[in-house]
Protein backbone atom coordinates (compact mmCIF):
# COMPACT_ATOMS: atom_id res chain seq x y z
CA UNK A 1 0.00 0.00 0.00
CA UNK A 2 1.68 3.22 -0.73
CA UNK A 3 2.38 5.45 2.16
CA UNK A 4 1.78 9.59 1.37
CA UNK A 5 2.69 12.32 3.37
CA UNK A 6 0.51 15.56 3.90
CA UNK A 7 2.62 18.53 5.06
CA UNK A 8 0.22 20.69 6.42
CA UNK A 9 -3.48 20.81 6.84
CA UNK A 10 -5.84 20.08 4.13
CA UNK A 11 -9.78 19.97 3.53
CA UNK A 12 -11.03 17.39 5.23
CA UNK A 13 -13.20 16.11 2.22
CA UNK A 14 -9.91 15.79 0.52
CA UNK A 15 -8.14 13.90 3.04
CA UNK A 16 -10.93 11.82 3.01
CA UNK A 17 -10.17 10.46 -0.15
CA UNK A 18 -6.96 10.56 -0.05
CA UNK A 19 -7.29 7.70 2.31
CA UNK A 20 -8.36 5.70 -0.33
CA UNK A 21 -5.33 5.61 -1.97
CA UNK A 22 -3.13 4.18 0.81
CA UNK A 23 -1.54 5.24 3.96
CA UNK A 24 -1.61 8.46 4.74
CA UNK A 25 0.73 9.78 7.28
CA UNK A 26 0.29 14.00 9.09
CA UNK A 27 3.05 16.28 9.46
CA UNK A 28 0.97 18.37 11.70
CA UNK A 29 -1.81 17.46 14.78
CA UNK A 30 -1.52 15.64 17.45
CA UNK A 31 0.02 11.97 15.98
CA UNK A 32 2.14 14.25 13.27
CA UNK A 33 5.40 12.70 12.64
CA UNK A 34 8.53 14.17 10.74
CA UNK A 35 9.55 13.55 7.23
CA UNK A 36 12.58 12.37 8.15
CA UNK A 37 10.83 9.77 9.97
CA UNK A 38 8.93 8.09 6.65
CA UNK A 39 11.56 9.41 3.79
CA UNK A 40 12.36 5.62 3.30
CA UNK A 41 8.67 4.83 2.89
CA UNK A 42 6.76 7.58 1.38
CA UNK A 43 5.47 7.54 -2.11
CA UNK A 44 3.70 10.45 -2.54
CA UNK A 45 3.97 13.81 -0.83
CA UNK A 46 1.23 16.32 -0.52
CA UNK A 47 3.03 19.40 0.00
CA UNK A 48 1.32 22.40 1.34
CA UNK A 49 3.24 24.54 3.75
CA UNK A 50 7.40 23.50 4.46
CA UNK A 51 10.14 22.92 1.86
CA UNK A 52 11.48 19.58 0.30
CA UNK A 53 14.81 19.95 -0.51
CA UNK A 54 16.96 18.22 -2.89
CA UNK A 55 18.53 16.68 0.39
CA UNK A 56 14.55 15.33 1.55
CA UNK A 57 14.21 14.50 -2.24
CA UNK A 58 17.49 12.38 -2.48
CA UNK A 59 16.80 10.58 0.84
CA UNK A 60 13.60 9.14 -0.69
CA UNK A 61 13.84 6.41 -2.90
CA UNK A 62 10.17 5.15 -3.00
CA UNK A 63 8.93 9.10 -3.88
CA UNK A 64 7.16 9.00 -7.07
CA UNK A 65 5.25 12.70 -7.00
CA UNK A 66 5.38 16.03 -4.82
CA UNK A 67 2.04 17.70 -5.34
CA UNK A 68 2.07 21.35 -4.37
CA UNK A 69 -1.23 22.29 -2.41
CA UNK A 70 -1.68 25.77 -4.77
CA UNK A 71 -0.04 27.01 -7.51
CA UNK A 72 3.37 28.49 -6.61
CA UNK A 73 6.85 26.15 -6.03
CA UNK A 74 9.41 27.86 -4.73
CA UNK A 75 9.18 25.59 -1.90
CA UNK A 76 10.39 22.13 -3.10
CA UNK A 77 13.48 21.88 -5.52
CA UNK A 78 11.84 20.64 -8.79
CA UNK A 79 14.80 20.63 -10.48
CA UNK A 80 16.80 18.38 -7.94
CA UNK A 81 12.84 15.90 -8.28
CA UNK A 82 13.44 15.85 -12.16
CA UNK A 83 16.76 14.68 -11.80
CA UNK A 84 15.91 12.11 -9.29
CA UNK A 85 12.86 10.79 -11.31
CA UNK A 86 10.22 12.94 -8.70
CA UNK A 87 6.96 14.46 -10.79
CA UNK A 88 6.22 17.42 -9.10
CA UNK A 89 2.73 19.45 -9.80
CA UNK A 90 0.54 22.02 -8.81
CA UNK A 91 -2.44 23.51 -8.87
CA UNK A 92 -3.20 26.68 -11.10
CA UNK A 93 -6.42 28.44 -10.86
CA UNK A 94 -8.07 26.40 -8.57
CA UNK A 95 -7.55 29.48 -5.82
CA UNK A 96 -7.67 31.95 -8.36
CA UNK A 97 -11.41 33.34 -7.12
CA UNK A 98 -10.40 33.32 -3.33
CA UNK A 99 -7.19 35.57 -4.45
CA UNK A 100 -8.84 37.70 -6.05
CA UNK A 101 -11.38 38.56 -3.41
CA UNK A 102 -8.92 38.72 -0.93
CA UNK A 103 -7.28 41.86 -2.69
CA UNK A 104 -10.17 43.85 -2.93
CA UNK A 105 -10.47 42.88 0.91
CA UNK A 106 -7.47 44.20 1.59
CA UNK A 107 -7.46 47.25 -0.62
CA UNK A 108 -11.05 48.19 0.53
CA UNK A 109 -9.74 47.56 4.30
CA UNK A 110 -6.93 49.45 3.58
CA UNK A 111 -9.12 52.46 1.13
CA UNK A 112 -11.73 52.58 4.23
CA UNK A 113 -9.49 52.17 7.03
CA UNK A 114 -11.42 49.42 8.46
CA UNK A 115 -9.31 48.16 10.46
CA UNK A 116 -8.54 51.70 12.03
CA UNK A 117 -12.22 51.93 12.29
CA UNK A 118 -12.66 48.66 14.34
CA UNK A 119 -10.07 48.95 16.88
CA UNK A 120 -11.15 51.96 18.12
CA UNK A 121 -14.93 50.91 18.48
CA UNK A 122 -13.49 47.97 19.95
CA UNK A 123 -11.82 50.11 22.59
CA UNK A 124 -15.10 51.84 23.47
CA UNK A 125 -14.18 54.97 21.55
CA UNK A 126 -17.05 55.61 18.79
CA UNK A 127 -15.46 57.61 16.03
CA UNK A 128 -13.71 60.50 18.52
CA UNK A 129 -12.06 62.10 15.47
CA UNK A 130 -14.60 61.27 12.60
CA UNK A 131 -12.24 62.92 10.00
CA UNK A 132 -9.23 60.47 10.64
CA UNK A 133 -11.58 57.96 9.78
CA UNK A 134 -12.11 59.51 6.11
CA UNK A 135 -11.28 56.93 3.37
CA UNK A 136 -11.21 56.98 -0.28
CA UNK A 137 -13.65 55.90 -2.95
CA UNK A 138 -12.11 53.01 -5.32
CA UNK A 139 -14.60 54.73 -8.39
CA UNK A 140 -12.15 56.61 -10.98
CA UNK A 141 -9.13 55.16 -9.56
CA UNK A 142 -6.49 53.38 -11.51
CA UNK A 143 -5.63 50.33 -10.22
CA UNK A 144 -2.03 49.16 -11.90
CA UNK A 145 -1.26 45.30 -11.72
CA UNK A 146 2.14 43.76 -11.84
CA UNK A 147 2.02 40.65 -13.56
CA UNK A 148 -0.81 39.64 -16.05
CA UNK A 149 -1.12 35.92 -16.25
CA UNK A 150 -4.29 33.82 -14.61
CA UNK A 151 -5.16 35.73 -11.51
CA UNK A 152 -4.09 39.42 -12.72
CA UNK A 153 -6.43 38.73 -15.52
CA UNK A 154 -9.18 38.44 -13.17
CA UNK A 155 -8.42 40.80 -10.86
CA UNK A 156 -8.95 43.42 -13.81
CA UNK A 157 -12.80 42.68 -14.77
CA UNK A 158 -13.44 43.35 -10.75
CA UNK A 159 -11.61 46.19 -10.81
CA UNK A 160 -13.63 47.69 -13.65
CA UNK A 161 -16.43 46.72 -12.19
CA UNK A 162 -16.01 49.29 -8.79
CA UNK A 163 -15.43 52.04 -11.75
CA UNK A 164 -11.81 51.51 -11.61
CA UNK A 165 -9.10 52.03 -14.98
CA UNK A 166 -7.00 49.44 -15.04
CA UNK A 167 -3.37 49.17 -16.14
CA UNK A 168 -1.23 45.97 -16.39
CA UNK A 169 2.63 45.22 -16.93
CA UNK A 170 4.07 41.85 -17.73
CA UNK A 171 7.21 40.82 -19.78
CA UNK A 172 4.99 37.86 -21.36
CA UNK A 173 2.97 40.12 -23.54
CA UNK A 174 2.54 43.27 -24.97
CA UNK A 175 -0.11 46.09 -25.87
CA UNK A 176 -0.75 43.72 -29.04
CA UNK A 177 -2.07 41.23 -26.49
CA UNK A 178 -4.32 43.97 -24.03
CA UNK A 179 -4.47 47.35 -24.68
CA UNK A 180 -4.01 47.74 -20.74
CA UNK A 181 -0.68 47.30 -20.74
CA UNK A 182 1.97 49.45 -20.21
CA UNK A 183 5.68 49.35 -19.37
CA UNK A 184 6.55 49.43 -15.42
CA UNK A 185 7.35 52.34 -14.94
CA UNK A 186 4.07 54.24 -16.95
CA UNK A 187 2.10 52.05 -14.33
CA UNK A 188 4.23 52.97 -11.25
CA UNK A 189 3.25 56.50 -12.44
CA UNK A 190 -0.25 56.75 -12.84
CA UNK A 191 -1.40 53.83 -10.59
CA UNK A 192 -3.26 55.19 -7.46
CA UNK A 193 -3.22 51.53 -6.28
CA UNK A 194 -0.43 48.99 -7.19
CA UNK A 195 -1.08 45.18 -6.96
CA UNK A 196 1.23 42.52 -7.20
CA UNK A 197 0.78 39.26 -9.08
CA UNK A 198 3.84 37.70 -10.46
CA UNK A 199 5.98 34.45 -8.64
CA UNK A 200 9.24 34.75 -6.70
CA UNK A 201 12.00 34.00 -9.42
CA UNK A 202 15.67 35.57 -9.62
CA UNK A 203 14.40 38.77 -11.94
CA UNK A 204 11.14 39.13 -9.51
CA UNK A 205 13.14 39.68 -5.87
CA UNK A 206 12.48 43.05 -4.55
CA UNK A 207 10.65 44.32 -7.66
CA UNK A 208 9.04 47.21 -5.88
CA UNK A 209 11.76 48.33 -3.52
CA UNK A 210 13.00 52.17 -2.62
CA UNK A 211 13.62 53.28 -6.56
CA UNK A 212 10.03 51.88 -7.53
CA UNK A 213 7.99 53.69 -4.80
CA UNK A 214 9.64 56.81 -5.19
CA UNK A 215 8.43 56.56 -9.02
CA UNK A 216 4.78 56.04 -7.65
CA UNK A 217 2.20 58.65 -6.89
CA UNK A 218 2.22 59.97 -3.45
CA UNK A 219 -0.62 58.63 -1.17
CA UNK A 220 -1.11 55.21 -3.27
CA UNK A 221 -1.89 51.89 -2.05
CA UNK A 222 0.53 48.59 -2.35
CA UNK A 223 -0.92 45.22 -2.16
CA UNK A 224 1.12 41.94 -2.15
CA UNK A 225 -0.45 38.75 -2.77
CA UNK A 226 1.73 36.97 -4.64
CA UNK A 227 5.36 36.10 -2.55
CA UNK A 228 6.84 37.90 0.00
CA UNK A 229 10.33 38.45 -1.59
CA UNK A 230 8.50 40.63 -4.23
CA UNK A 231 8.80 43.80 -2.63
CA UNK A 232 11.52 45.21 -0.39
CA UNK A 233 9.82 45.25 3.10
CA UNK A 234 11.82 47.63 4.66
CA UNK A 235 11.55 50.02 1.85
CA UNK A 236 7.67 49.67 2.22
CA UNK A 237 7.89 50.03 6.11
CA UNK A 238 10.11 53.69 5.66
CA UNK A 239 7.32 54.44 2.49
CA UNK A 240 4.33 53.79 4.98
CA UNK A 241 5.71 55.50 7.79
CA UNK A 242 6.82 58.63 6.03
CA UNK A 243 3.46 58.98 3.76
CA UNK A 244 4.92 57.91 0.39
CA UNK A 245 2.45 55.23 0.50
CA UNK A 246 -0.91 56.11 1.53
CA UNK A 247 -1.27 52.12 2.58
CA UNK A 248 -0.30 48.53 2.04
CA UNK A 249 -2.22 45.63 2.04
CA UNK A 250 -0.04 42.24 2.37
CA UNK A 251 -0.91 38.64 2.79
CA UNK A 252 2.73 37.46 2.29
CA UNK A 253 6.01 37.80 4.25
CA UNK A 254 9.90 36.79 3.62
CA UNK A 255 10.37 35.23 6.27
CA UNK A 256 6.36 33.67 7.60
CA UNK A 257 5.89 32.49 10.88
CA UNK A 258 7.64 35.50 11.90
CA UNK A 259 7.61 37.92 14.89
CA UNK A 260 3.99 39.38 14.04
CA UNK A 261 5.05 42.56 16.83
CA UNK A 262 7.19 43.61 13.69
CA UNK A 263 6.33 41.64 10.81
CA UNK A 264 7.96 43.74 8.22
CA UNK A 265 11.92 44.05 9.54
CA UNK A 266 11.79 47.41 10.29
CA UNK A 267 14.28 48.65 13.63
CA UNK A 268 13.26 52.16 13.19
CA UNK A 269 9.61 51.73 13.75
CA UNK A 270 7.04 49.06 15.06
CA UNK A 271 5.49 48.75 11.66
CA UNK A 272 3.17 46.94 13.02
CA UNK A 273 1.68 49.87 14.70
CA UNK A 274 1.05 51.37 11.66
CA UNK A 275 -2.69 52.29 11.14
CA UNK A 276 -2.33 51.77 6.83
CA UNK A 277 -0.63 48.12 7.22
CA UNK A 278 -3.03 45.29 6.96
CA UNK A 279 -1.06 42.01 7.24
CA UNK A 280 -2.54 38.77 6.96
CA UNK A 281 -1.07 35.28 7.46
CA UNK A 282 -0.57 33.59 3.61
CA UNK A 283 -4.63 33.36 3.70
CA UNK A 284 -5.42 34.84 0.53
CA UNK A 285 -6.26 31.24 -1.55
CA UNK A 286 -7.86 30.03 1.43
CA UNK A 287 -11.56 29.79 1.35
CA UNK A 288 -13.90 26.74 2.14
CA UNK A 289 -14.58 26.37 -1.41
CA UNK A 290 -10.82 26.38 -2.93
CA UNK A 291 -9.44 24.09 -0.16
CA UNK A 292 -11.89 21.39 -1.88
CA UNK A 293 -10.73 22.72 -5.56
CA UNK A 294 -7.18 22.64 -4.80
CA UNK A 295 -6.88 19.75 -2.39
CA UNK A 296 -8.75 17.29 -5.14
CA UNK A 297 -6.40 18.91 -8.13
CA UNK A 298 -3.68 17.66 -5.78
CA UNK A 299 -5.50 14.54 -5.14
CA UNK A 300 -5.85 13.50 -8.91
CA UNK A 301 -1.99 14.34 -9.41
CA UNK A 302 -1.46 11.74 -6.75
CA UNK A 303 -3.75 9.35 -7.80
CA UNK A 304 -2.81 9.30 -11.26
CA UNK A 305 0.72 8.84 -11.07
CA UNK A 306 0.18 5.96 -8.77
CA UNK A 307 -1.50 4.11 -11.18
CA UNK A 308 1.10 4.86 -13.41
CA UNK A 309 -0.03 8.15 -15.80
CA UNK A 310 1.14 11.29 -16.01
CA UNK A 311 -0.04 13.98 -13.86
CA UNK A 312 -2.33 16.55 -15.32
CA UNK A 313 0.00 19.61 -14.24
CA UNK A 314 3.64 18.76 -14.44
CA UNK A 315 6.73 21.39 -12.99
CA UNK A 316 8.81 19.88 -14.52
CA UNK A 317 9.65 16.76 -16.77
CA UNK A 318 11.24 13.95 -14.73
CA UNK A 319 13.44 11.33 -16.00
CA UNK A 320 11.95 7.30 -15.83
CA UNK A 321 12.37 5.62 -12.67
CA UNK A 322 11.82 2.23 -11.63
CA UNK A 323 10.04 1.43 -8.45
CA UNK A 324 10.07 -1.47 -6.50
Amino acid sequence: MPLIYVTSPIHEDVLHELSALGEVRLGYGSNAVSYQEIQNQVDAVFLRGGHLTAEMIAASPKLRIIARHGAGYDNVDYKAAAELGVWVTNTPGENRRSVVEHVFALLLGISRKIQLASDQTRNSVWAADRLSLTGIELEGRTLGLIGFGDIGQHVAPVAEAFGMKVLATDPAYDSSFDKRLVSLDTLLANADVVSLHVPLLPGTQNLIGSTEIEKMKNGAILINTSRGGVIDESAVADALISGKLGGAGVDVLNAENTDMITPFKCNTFPVADLPNLIVTPHVAGQTNESLIRVGMSAFDAIAAVLKGDAPKHPVNSPTPKSFA
